[in-house]
């Protein structure tokens, strides 16, 4: 074993481990192998980057544009509408046409795309013949995965391994030579799963809707049969003439508002601006523990004395004003987007703006050019911001704070507090009243600055700046009444006009972690989240702070029109066919005409596959079938960087001879067992590999590998390399192993384990049928 080969398997370990504990993001990962390869001198810059030139690349991304095409002109979604619609009321007959309809589909467009299209259309169908969605939804994800076998442009590792053929100097696969066997393939899939397959699938019912005029119990789905409860506002309390957000009802006590009845009448899904009034009682959905808690114990108590502003600096501690460069990153954000005080280790006390001066609320007031901000800090930090490039120093020691005093506070840790022990940040003092921690007196010792990290003591004294009105709305949390009236069920709370739906993050969103605070969602789009569905875990409480992720769940309560209206953000996929964004249909001729045109040239020979689609692609957003910045948004570029990244591995891996080395190592143990045995070997190393690494990667790295095992055997590098393509997209065993798999796992109420009961069958069925199937279409002799 050389240095060389050593150098690559070390990067190529590495590059497993980080893949395995998505650590990292998966296309960072295909960089840093780039980037590794270049340095140890395993390749030239110009072997390192050929990756993004190569026709494996550029086809890839042109055809996640074809596909986009299809679906926003509504041609998809009409062809699967109406054979979906064709299925009948029987199970065994549904699941067939489910899966053949989104396999005939993904032959040609993305495979997340297709399942992102038919999966309200599927989830209609559960509800309309009363069927658990989980019956349905995994034979969907099956569908697109096993349809992408059966053309070139059907799974980006098909992509992959016919563009290897071509680096070895062999004619590479066409369009259709994945069909055969890809087709057969299929059918055996969807037999099994018709037949067997499906009897392992799990009931688990998350649907929401009205169906048919009929409610649909979903308390036990999100265990939130107890979580519903009334809070009564009392006669002359300190909420009244409070609107719902001024209260932080939601933010301190962990519940969602779900109605306010007032006189006999009940206000389903009030808007925040909703003002509360004496006797209101409240709808609510949490827990009414964290209510009996802050009953319990107190909060916050106020101090007598009087704040000054000098008691905010000292030697080391002072203030100062900064203004935002011109050319600032941060204009645009809100101090919470930028995580200001973390960032920076300094307080932002006040914003002028346009000569007026803000105290309160300043994590979400949205940074302008001409904005000054006056900052507390330490020396060190104040001269770190001097040299950032993004703000301007405009004064230290002479800072305008003659207005601060107005709003500086003292409060006291009352001993029985539940503020006790917890950090600045668990408190929430920031982001539920708007009120700055400036410093801290323990003991007699003043602490200026506190960390985010740093715990509340009984007994402590903390100087805050913000309203006195925000600090009296404690109390009227306090003076809430938790009723006894009878249980309230969800069902029970859905109208005509307010209703419950389930929503998945959209396979082109930009949220991924994010938080719902972050995004804004109940100010932007006037729904509630009661709870998040995650990996078979559901999640209620603070929901407002989790990072999302995709493959998440999310339970809405609201306007049924506000519903509809998020339908068409692309950022989220509602599942109700009446909520998606409406198509361009009269594009629909134009977009089929254009895939045709795409089509035709390179089954005719006429035209390679890549150039053909970037024409496609091109033609698309001329014909304005898709704008280009939709065009942009369709396309993964996750998967784009990490094919561009990891495809230098696979020239490094034949260059050094590592390929050749792994190739004679696997032949030592079971070449003997003759031609068959090494492709079953190399099915199953390269499905195994697909479960927990991005299938584009496995087939990066198979390829090579597959070249010289068939160079040392002497058998036919066809064979091996159908073999490759066929178990690169057998990624059935695990949510992670596809985003096609994820995408349904929140809707169908998936666990880990349901992808293995599965995924493991279906594997072992794929492997015999493509042992047998294979070499009569590819023969394994040269």
């Amino acid at each position: 074993m050389t240095i060389q080969i050593i150098l690559v398997l070390s990067i190529l370990v590495l590059a497993i481990i980080l893949f395995v504990s998505e650590r990292v993001r998966v296309d960072l990962v295909g960089l840093l192998v780039l980037i590794s390869l270049v340095l140890t001198g395993l390749l030239s810059p110009e072997e390192a980057i050929s990756g993004f030139s190569s026709p494996a690349v550029i086809t890839v991304w042109a055809v996640f544009i074809l596909s986009a095409g299809l679906a926003r002109t509504g041609v998809a979604r009409m062809i699967g509408r109406y054979i979906l619609r064709l299925a009948g009321n029987g199970e065994m007959q549904i699941t067939a046409i489910i899966m053949v309809t989104a396999g005939g589909m993904s032959a040609f467009m993305n495979n997340v795309g297709v399942a992102a299209l038919l999966l309200p259309v599927v989830m209609d169908i559960a509800r309309r013949i009363g069927k658990p969605p989980s019956r349905l939804l995994m034979p969907l994800a099956i569908g697109c995965l096993l349809g992408g076998l059966t053309t070139m442009i059907g799974t980006p590792p098909n992509i992959i391994v016919s563009n290897s053929l071509s680096e070895f100097g062999l004619t590479s696969f066409s369009l259709f030579d994945y069909t055969p066997v890809g087709l057969i393939v299929m059918v055996a899939g969807v037999a099994f799963i018709v037949l067997f397959g499906r009897h392992l699938l799990p009931s688990r019912d998350l649907a929401q809707e009205y169906s048919a005029g009929e409610k649909i119990d979903i308390d036990k789905v999100y265990e939130l049969s107890n979580q519903i409860f009334v809070l009564r506002v009392p006669e002359n309390a300190a909420l009244e003439g409070k609107t719902i957000a001024e209260s932080q009802i939601g933010y301190i006590l962990g519940v969602n508002i779900l109605g306010i009845i007032r006189d006999g009448d009940t206000i389903l899904s009030p808007d925040p601006n909703s003002v509360l009034h004496s006797g209101d009682r409240l709808l609510t959905v949490g827990t009414a523990e964290s209510l009996e808690k802050f009953h319990k114990h107190g909060y916050l108590e106020m101090e007598d004395d009087h704040l000054d502003v000098e008691r905010l600096v000292s030697r080391e501690v002072k203030l100062a004003e900064l203004s935002l460069s011109p050319e600032s990153e941060y204009l645009g954000k809100t101090l919470r987007e930028i995580d200001f005080r973390k960032r920076f280790g300094t307080n932002v006390v006040a914003i002028w703006k346009k000569g007026e001066i803000f105290r309160t609320n300043l994590q979400r007031i949205i940074l302008q050019r001409g904005d000054t901000l006056v900052i507390q800090g330490s020396w060190e930090k104040i001269e770190e911001l001097r040299s950032n490039e993004n703000f301007l120093m405009s004064a230290v020691d002479n800072a305008e704070v003659s207005q601060l005093h107005e709003r500086l506070m003292m409060v006291k840790i009352p001993p029985d507090s539940n503020l006790v022990n917890k950090s600045l940040e668990e408190s929430r003092l920031g982001n539920a009243f708007g009120l700055n921690v400036l410093g801290i007196v323990r003991e007699g010792t003043t602490h200026l600055i506190p960390k985010s990290t740093d715990r509340l003591f009984a007994g402590d004294i903390l100087f805050v700046e913000g309203r006195l009105e925000d600090l009296l709305s404690i109390r009227g949390l306090q003076d809430l009444v938790i009723e006894d009236d009878e249980a309230v069920s969800l069902k029970d709370l859905q109208t005509e006009r307010v209703g419950m739906t389930e929503v998945v993050l959209s396979p082109h969103t930009n949220l991924v972690g994010r938080t719902l605070r972050e995004i804004h969602f109940r100010e932007k789009y006037g729904l509630n989240v009661l709870a998040i569905w995650r990996e078979g875990i559901v999640y209620r409480l603070n929901l407002q702070d989790i990072p999302l992720r995709f493959g998440d769940a999310f339970l809405l309560f609201g306007s049924r029109e506000k519903i509809k209206m998020l339908g068409s953000d692309p950022d989220f996929l509602v599942l109700m066919e009446e909520a998606e964004e409406i198509p361009r249909v009269e594009q629909a001729p134009v977009a089929s005409l254009v895939m045709v045109f795409v089509l035709l040239p390179v089954i005719l020979g006429w035209l390679p596959i890549y150039i053909a689609a970037v024409i496609g692609a091109t033609a698309m957003v001329l014909t304005k079938c898709l704008t280009m910045d939709e065009a942009y948004r369709y396309i993964e570029w996750k998967a784009v960087f990490l094919i561009a990244g990891m495809l230098p591995m696979g020239i490094a891996l034949e260059k050094s001879g590592a390929a050749n080395y792994i190739a004679n190592n696997v032949i030592f143990f079971i070449g003997d067992f003759g031609p068959l045995a090494i492709i079953v070997g190399i099915f199953l190393l390269t499905a195994m590999a697909a479960q927990v690494m991005p299938t584009s990667a496995v087939a990066v790295l198979m390829a090579p590998i597959a070249m010289n095992m068939a160079t040392v055997m002497h058998v036919s590098p066809y064979s091996l390399m159908m073999t490759v393509a066929m178990a690169a997209s057998a990624s059935f065993m695990s949510p992670i192993a596809h985003p096609a798999n994820l995408l349904i796992m929140g809707p169908g109420g998936y666990r880990f384990s349901d992808y293995l009961k599965v995924g493991f069958p279906l594997t072992m069925v794929i492997l015999l049928t493509v042992t047998i199937v294979l070499p009569v279409f590819w023969p394994l002799n040269p």
